[in-house]
Order: C-alpha cells, then sequence, then structure tokens
C-alpha cells in the first residue's frame, strides 16, 4: 500500500467513524475534549511531519472537541446538518482543487454552478436569465446582490461609482426592517453605510415589516424584507411592499438565508408569495439545502448590473464559455461551491427537497405543544421550523439553568436569544438529520432537566 494509501484510508475509516457516531456521541463535546485541544498550542513547527501522522492528531484530538452540528439534535442555530451526497462532492471537490473563477481553471465547476443557477431559478419561479453568483455565505450574498442594486441605480443617474468613489456619489435611500438580520447590516457597512444612514420600518409581534410605517419611496431607494426572521421564521408581506417599491421605481432585496427556499414546500409555499416580484435575494446553501460550509448564492434579476458590478478585467483573465463564473461574485479565487449545490439538488430533487423542508416544519409544528403541556409559553407564531419559547412564570434565571443542563447532557443543544426585549430560548429544526426519535429524546432531556432544576 502506497504512503497516499495509507493517508486516505486513515481518512476514509475516521469520517466513517466520525458519521456513524452521530446518534451516541454528545452533541457538544464534554470539557475534558475542550481541554485536550490545547495539545495544538505548539511552537511552529520546524521540520516536516509525515502526513498521516497530522490526521491522526487531527483525528484523534479534533475529532472529539467537534460540536455535532450535523447531529439531529443540534437545535441551537440557524445550521443544517450536511447532506452525506454533499460530503462526498465536498471531498471530490477538493481533490479536483478547482478554482471557480474562470471556466479554463474548472470547466466541471463552471457547468455545475450553471446548471445549479438554472434549477434554482426555475424552482423560485424567476425570471430564466436571471444571474446568480456562488459565494460564502449570506453576509457576502447580501453584500452582492445590494452591491449590484446600488450600482443600477448610479448608472440610472448617469454617475460612474467605479471611476468617481462614493465620497461625491449621490445620497440614497436605503430602508430595512428594524428586525433585519445583524448580517445584512454588515453587509451595508462594508459598502460604507453606517446604520445612522439606514431608515428602520417598525415591526410586529412576529418581526414583520408594518406597512403603514413605510417611508416615502423612489428611484434612490433599496428596501430590505425577510423571508424568515431568524427568530420567528416570519415572513414580510412581498405583495404589499413590492406594490409600493414599483409604483416608486425602488428596488426590493430579500433576505431568504433560510426561508427563501421555502418556496419548494407544498404545505407553505404560500408564505412565499410575492417574493418573486423582488429585485434580488440572498440564500444560503449551507442552511436548509444541508451542503458544506460555505456556501451561499446572491440572485439578481438584473444580470447587467451584477456583471457590471464584478466583471474584473485584466489581459491574463481568459472569457470563454457561456459564463464566466467570476462576473458574479465580489471574489476571483474560490472554491467551486456549485458542485456541492448540484449533488444536493441533484440527489434530493425539487419534491425531495421540498419535502425535507415540510418534514422539519412539521417537527416544529409538533413539538411546540409539547413545550406548552411542560410549562413553556411558545413566543412565536410557529409557521416554519422555528420555535421560541419561555417559562410560563418568565422566570429567565431558572430557564437558563434548564437549558444549561439540557446542554451539558449532550443529548441536545439549544440557544437563548433576544426576542421582544427578553432572553428567550430558541428552537431551530433543519437538518435533514432530525427524526422523531431525536426530538423525543431532546424532549425527556428537557423533562430531566425541570424534574432536577
Amino acid at each position: 500500500m502506497s504512503f497516499d494509501d495509507k493517508l486516505f484510508e486513515y481518512t476514509l475509516k475516521a469520517a466513517r467513524d466520525f458519521e456513524n457516531g452521530f446518534e451516541t456521541n454528545p452533541v457538544v463535546p464534554m470539557q475534558d475534549a475542550i481541554d485536550a485541544i490545547e495539545a495544538f498550542d505548539e511552537p511552529v513547527p520546524m521540520g516536516k511531519t509525515d502526513a498521516l501522522d497530522v490526521i491522526k492528531l487531527l483525528n484523534e484530538i479534533g475529532t472529539p472537541a467537534t460540536t455535532l452540528s450535523r447531529s439531529g439534535r443540534f437545535f441551537g442555530f440557524v445550521v443544517g446538518g450536511t447532506l452525506p451526497v454533499s460530503v462526498a462532492s465536498s471531498w471530490l471537490t477538493s481533490t479536483w482543487d478547482q478554482n471557480a473563477a474562470l471556466t479554463v481553471l474548472g470547466y466541471t465547476a463552471a457547468k455545475l454552478e450553471q446548471v445549479s443557477r438554472k434549477w434554482i431559478v426555475e424552482m423560485l419561479d424567476l425570471p430564466a436569465e436571471t444571474a446568480m453568483g456562488f459565494v460564502s455565505g449570506a453576509t457576502m450574498a447580501g453584500f452582492t446582490a445590494l452591491s449590484s442594486a446600488r450600482h443600477r441605480i448610479y448608472k440610472n443617474l448617469c454617475y460612474d461609482l467605479k471611476k468617481q468613489g462614493l465620497r461625491n456619489a449621490p445620497e440614497i435611500k436605503i430602508v430595512v426592517s428594524a428586525d433585519i438580520h445583524a448580517t445584512n447590516i454588515s453587509a451595508l457597512n462594508y459598502m460604507g453605510y453606517g446604520r445612522d444612514e439606514l431608515t428602520f420600518v417598525p415591526v410586529d409581534d412576529q418581526g414583520r415589516i408594518i406597512l403603514s410605517e413605510m417611508p416615502k419611496l423612489d428611484d434612490r431607494t433599496i428596501v430590505l424584507v425577510q423571508a424568515g426572521n431568524i427568530n420567528s421564521g416570519a415572513f414580510d408581506d412581498f405583495h404589499g411592499i413590492c406594490d409600493m417599491a414599483e409604483k416608486a421605481g425602488a428596488w426590493v432585496h430579500v433576505d431568504g438565508a433560510f426561508g427563501g427556499w421555502m418556496k419548494l414546500s407544498p404545505k407553505r409555499r404560500h408564505l412565499c408569495d410575492g417574493m418573486e416580484r423582488a429585485d434580488s435575494w440572498s440564500i444560503d446553501c449551507h442552511k436548509w439545502l444541508n451542503v458544506p460550509y460555505d456556501s451561499a448564492i446572491a440572485i439578481v434579476k438584473d444580470r447587467e448590473a451584477m456583471m457590471e458590478t464584478f466583471t474584473i478585467s485584466a489581459s491574463y483573465l481568459t472569457t470563454d464559455g457561456e459564463r464566466i463564473p467570476n462576473n458574479f461574485t465580489p471574489e476571483l479565487s474560490r472554491r467551486a461551491r456549485g458542485v456541492d449545490v448540484w449533488a444536493a439538488l441533484k440527489h434530493l430533487g425539487r419534491d425531495g427537497f421540498g419535502e425535507m423542508i415540510d418534514r422539519c416544519s412539521d417537527h416544529a409544528a409538533w413539538f411546540a405543544p409539547e413545550l406548552e403541556k411542560l410549562g413553556f409559553t411558545i413566543m412565536n407564531d410557529v409557521v416554519i421550523n422555528q420555535i421560541v419559547f419561555c417559562l410560563n412564570d418568565n422566570d429567565d434565571e431558572r430557564l437558563d439553568r434548564i437549558f444549561k443542563r439540557v446542554n451539558d447532557s449532550g443529548k441536545a443543544w439549544f440557544g437563548s436569544t433576544k426576542w421582544q426585549d427578553r432572553t428567550v430560548y430558541r428552537m431551530s429544526i433543519i437538518s435533514h438529520e432530525t427524526t422523531k426519535d431525536d426530538l423525543m429524546v431532546a424532549l425527556d432531556a428537557i423533562k430531566d432537566a425541570l424534574d432536577k432544576v
């Protein structure tokens, strides 16, 4: 057996053991495993270390200290659990070592981005020529789409942003939900806008924009709305907002990090009614599509605006192929993220993906009443996969102690959040791994904690 054979055989076994441990290993690592990773903190290596020894060290010390966010019992953040098919495609993509910037650097990568774009556009009921960039996460997806929006507004005003810069640029009004996710604020910060320059629209008790509170819009306005509030899972009124925007010539951007995929749900797609009328969207793939990190898509109806914003020109950069990948993202060198997206979509199909979304949401609809039976108050309308809850007696300190015990048990993991000006806990069911058995384990852990706290 050659050197590489030994290395990859060991790695394959380590990965298989990790996959097989989801049901038995603690969701969050025990303290002794966390303490053990201090072994990595050593002086800079001066000589070589055998590759197999490196991976053994990584596995033996690193794996026990790994949070099982891929587990069906990890509910603390809105993160997916990678599909096995996308784990496999990710391995192969790393082996290929493709830079997805140019077609000539990765013909397969470029083609699969093109195919994935076409499939997703069709799934979301968007115009066939809608453009798409494969980026790292929701922050960069928002940055990419919103930068395209700004380019279009300035071009309409005959202002060349790339040449003349922001200092003397015409003013743009940016209208956002008062409960918009922080990644959108970060994206706008990266574009050069401060919080004081934004117009925040009040929201209702579910985090939805109150239409009557919307300011006057015009053709220099960008409006940010949500498909799936990060806490409640609520959806803004897309038809109402788009009606206003279309009359004024404003640009509407949808943060659909996870809720944007609800368009595929047989039971709940009505929540997305009107979402297709927006001008751009940011959607994560490492959430509900359950592909490996990092992966998201920036979607823009105005293909020309997106290309003019991000196309990089240099004498050595080739322009072969139907779609030059680097024309649609801020990055030049980047991983071939579209391969994993294609693999997941090909594996699940439209119907399978929709069924998975509904299965997760059905789990939430079942779990919320079970929490109520135990003395918890559900603080949101459970419309998709999100549950926000607190104790009936509003004892926040006891609530924290209960869920510290649950989390320390390793049986399940829940995270706290701020909702309606108080500390609450949130359950996000978004992994394809989650089963009814996982929910029962989590419920038993909560019951046990309630008895002991």
